[in-house]
């Protein structure tokens, strides 16, 4: 997939991402077996980062091997269903106490109040975590209410 057409796509879902708070990170572990596992995200406009504990699982199967697919997804009936499925690879950075991004995250979602004790939580919680950053290589959003949707379920679609 060439950049213009991953732009492109990340584009369309800008609604879906600005308001997105979690998605799902599909991997490989350690063990050779898939995992998918829910994750909070932050859009940078360029990549997705995802905060963990240095010491999560995903952490170590990343490093071995940062092949990932991603999915956000929102709505709750078919008419407002929206989904971005990702695929890209992951770089890894553990930073001393928490990643900026993380912090952003609770900011956005929650009030002020709330956010800073979460915050306050966190910092003595964690003396370290992992900031993954996922720079996608392939991306493609559906919205189903508005017909965007996979070629062979339009296809079936207009055989009915």
């Amino acid at each position: 997939m060439e950049q213009h057409e991953i732009d492109a796509e990340l584009d369309a879902a800008a609604g879906l991402l600005d308001s997105a708070s979690a998605g799902h990170l599909s991997y490989v572990a350690q063990d050779s077996t898939p995992r998918v596992v829910p994750v909070g995200i932050w859009w940078t406009g360029t990549q997705f980062v995802i905060s963990t504990a240095s010491t999560a699982p995903k952490v170590a199967a990343l490093t071995a091997r940062p092949e990932l697919a991603l999915a956000v997804a929102a709505g709750g009936t078919p008419q407002d269903a929206r989904y971005l499925s990702v695929r890209g690879s992951a770089e890894i950075r553990v930073v001393d106490g928490l990643v900026d991004e993380y912090v952003a995250a609770a900011r956005k979602s929650m009030d002020p109040e709330a956010a800073e004790q979460f915050v306050e939580s966190c910092r003595a919680m964690y003396d370290q975590m992992a900031r993954i950053a996922v720079t996608p290589r392939w991306a493609r959003y559906y919205d189903f209410g508005a017909g965007r949707m996979p070629k062979f379920l339009q296809d079936l679609a207009e055989r009915g």
